[in-house]
């Protein structure tokens, strides 16, 4: 008899938990495996502070459901799930409800107010796609608001922003906003000294979980950014242009227009209900499970992410609420629930976290760093460098190459204001266009190699590469003083190949300079032993390209003449290619690699050697004003219909 899994929740745990299955379980046509969500795409929750500061647009933090689970035996379905009946062993959603022998709770979380007066009336949370849109609109127009005010005292009101909470979420969101202010100030013709930014939290230090080393360092750093930190602060009331603090005692009330809640979370009612429901409920709404992340007394019910409560063996506190204990938990559900239907025992629950990591802005941040018992910090560009290599990672197990290209198109290549830990050094900021005499004069020069050598017989079936690589070496030997450089009719085929200007004395000499460092590893033809480079060039070993050469490209006539009638092909077609704007990325790339090959094979063409920086230049947005611009958008829409491409996200959006 068939068996049925249904998972909860397409957060950082579902999507795992569905995809491990749907891996294991691809050619067992007894298993059905559905996720159900209330939208549409999974929400990169650890990235909301971005798009409500305005560094990235909202599409950058989500991932379409029907595109990760494109190809696999997963069915996506879009409804709210209601309750789960655990005896008739049903989830019920608003519009249809599913059965199931197994299901898989990760429902997420929500924050919490504590019971707050006026806190969830009056303020702005940050837990989801939602929040950080309708957050980034309010921003926006608070500014605009108040460059339309000309009473100075209510536009230092309007510019008054709140941030309670200086937890991961409170921090990373006033870190961004500070980043922010200073661009919507200019954009808006406002002061700057008028903007008023406060962090708020009840505990005496920032970030608590971390060393208390790097809480200083995220302390300062937002001081540094004009935030102004307030610690052991109690919120007690907040209203719609108040908040009052109560300080060792004192409560003081401010006005405020914007308040953004950030103090605390607490499971999803889902989550709550369940614990309820099989009486193992815990604070927070958490469920309490077993070591194989079953709810207690339950053999069919898994609970995974933020909705777990489960201590590891050896520890004091349950699994933290964060990203990656959700993350390893919906493996480790899905590996249990693959060895129940399979009969196989099923595995404990044995976390292994890898520390914590915190940007203040797109610039700046830090982390706290573990591997078993070894642990360090790093801070700014390392810091920001590991946040960004692990979402790399997260998102080639998601949504493979696709999301891992768009996150760095938004967050390295097309950001800016230079809110990025390499600045805008990489951030598109030139029209492409401009690349397009570039891209035309680089095809013409092909197209006129290739005809040359086509008037040079290259087509007409007669060996030419012999003499092409002897006269280089005769060259190379020249310049290094190995052996006799007046080789007659090589010497003839060197001078024309690198042409007069090459013997200028300057440009000679440029060369030798050049060969000194590089002619071990790309010159081929010179032995070690007759090799006149210093002695630690010897430990360089360029014998593949020799063995090519030889073995391969000159083993026989008809390899010769295969071999050059190719190179005139490529030639000629990567020309018209360029020319026309047609295939410009891959006519870029060919032109890259084939112009390389003659530099490691021959160096006759180190004089214009630009053209391999030429290639790398028009390589991604060189094709504009070309004919890519029809062609290309018709070839990606036939391409992304191919089964294959859409199973391994080998497309870009």
């Amino acid at each position: 008899m068939g068996k049925k899994v249904v998972v909860v929740g397409a957060g950082y745990a579902g999507i795992l938990a569905a995809k491990k299955l749907a891996k294991k379980f691809k050619k067992d046509k007894d298993v059905e495996i559905t996720i159900v969500d209330r939208n549409p795409f999974s929400t990169m929750l650890t990235e909301l502070h971005e798009v409500a500061a305005g560094r990235v647009d909202e599409y950058s933090i989500r991932m379409d459901l029907k595109k990760i689970f494109a190809g696999r035996k997963v069915d996506v379905k879009l409804d709210n799930i209601e309750k789960v009946d655990f005896e008739k062993q049903v989830v019920i959603g608003a519009h249809e409800s599913y059965a199931y022998d197994y299901v898989v709770i990760g429902s997420g979380s929500k924050p919490t107010y504590f019971g707050i007066e006026g806190a969830e009336e009056h303020t702005h949370t940050l837990w989801s796609y939602d929040d950080a849109v309708n957050l980034r609109d309010h921003i926006l127009a608070t500014f605009v608001k108040a460059s339309q005010t000309p009473d100075v005292a209510e536009r230092r009101k309007l510019l008054t922003f709140y941030v309670v909470g200086a937890g991961l979420t409170g921090v990373e969101m006033m870190g961004e906003l500070a980043e922010y202010v200073p661009v919507l100030c200019d954009k808006f013709s406002l002061d700057p000294q008028e903007v008023t930014m406060v962090e708020v939290d009840a505990m005496p230090s920032v970030v608590g979980t971390l060393p208390e080393k790097l809480q200083r360092k995220i302390h300062n750093r937002l001081v540094k950014m004009g935030v102004e930190v307030k610690l052991n602060a109690k919120v007690v009331k907040v209203t719609a242009d108040s908040i009052s603090l109560d300080i060792e005692g004192n409560v003081e009330t401010n006005s405020v227009h914007t308040v953004i809640w950030t103090a605390g979370i607490e499971s999803a009612d889902l989550s709550k209900e369940t614990g309820d429901a099989l009486s193992v409920a815990q604070r927070g709404g958490r469920v309490e499970t077993d070591e194989f992340l079953r709810a207690k007394g339950q053999e069919n019910v898994f609970i995974v992410g933020d909705n777990a409560y489960f201590v590891p063996e050896g520890e004091e506190r349950a699994v933290p609420q964060m990203v990656e204990n959700a993350e390893q938990s919906g493996a480790t559900a899905a590996k249990n629930i693959a060895a129940a239907i399979t009969g196989q025992p099923l595995k404990p629950y044995k976390p292994a976290f890898h520390g914590t990591m915190v940007c203040i802005g797109g610039r700046w941040g830090t982390a706290n760093v573990k591997f078993g018992k070894i642990q360090f910090n790093l801070v700014s560009f390392f810091a920001m460098f590991s946040k960004h290599m692990m979402n790399c990672v997260y998102f080639v197990q998601v949504l493979g190459w696709n999301k891992v290209f768009s996150y760095l198109k938004h967050e390295l290549f097309t950001i800016r204001n230079r809110r990025s830990f390499v600045g805008g050094h990489f951030s598109n900021r030139t029209p492409s266009f401009l690349l397009m005499p570039m891209r035309v004069w680089l095809g013409m020069v092909w197209l006129f190699e290739g005809i040359k050598k086509v008037q040079e017989g290259w087509l007409s079936g007669t060996p030419q590469l012999a003499n092409f690589f002897g006269g280089a070496q005769s060259w190379y030997n020249s310049l290094l003083g190995i052996g006799d450089a007046s080789a007659g009719a090589t010497g003839d085929a060197v001078a024309g190949a690198t042409g007069e200007a090459a013997a200028a004395a300057g440009e000679v000499l440029l060369h030798w300079n050049f060969f000194n460092i590089l002619q071990p590893i790309f010159v081929t033809g010179t032995t070690l032993a007759e090799s006149k480079l210093p002695d630690f060039a010897f430990k360089l070993d360029f014998s593949l390209m020799n063995w090519f050469v030889d073995k391969v490209i000159l083993s026989s006539d008809g390899m010769q003449v295969f071999m050059q009638s190719m190179v005139v092909i490529m030639e000629i077609a990567i020309g018209l290619a360029l020319i026309a704007g047609l295939f410009t990325t891959i006519a870029a790339g060919m032109s890259v690699v084939l112009q390389m090959m003659f530099l490691m094979t021959t160096g006759l063409y180190l004089s214009t050697v630009w053209m391999v920086v030429a290639g790398i230049a028009v390589l991604f947005g060189g094709n504009t004003l070309g004919l890519d611009y029809w062609v290309m958008p018709k070839l990606k829409a036939l391409w992304k219909r191919i089964p294959f491409v859409k199973k391994w996200y080998l497309y870009n959006d």
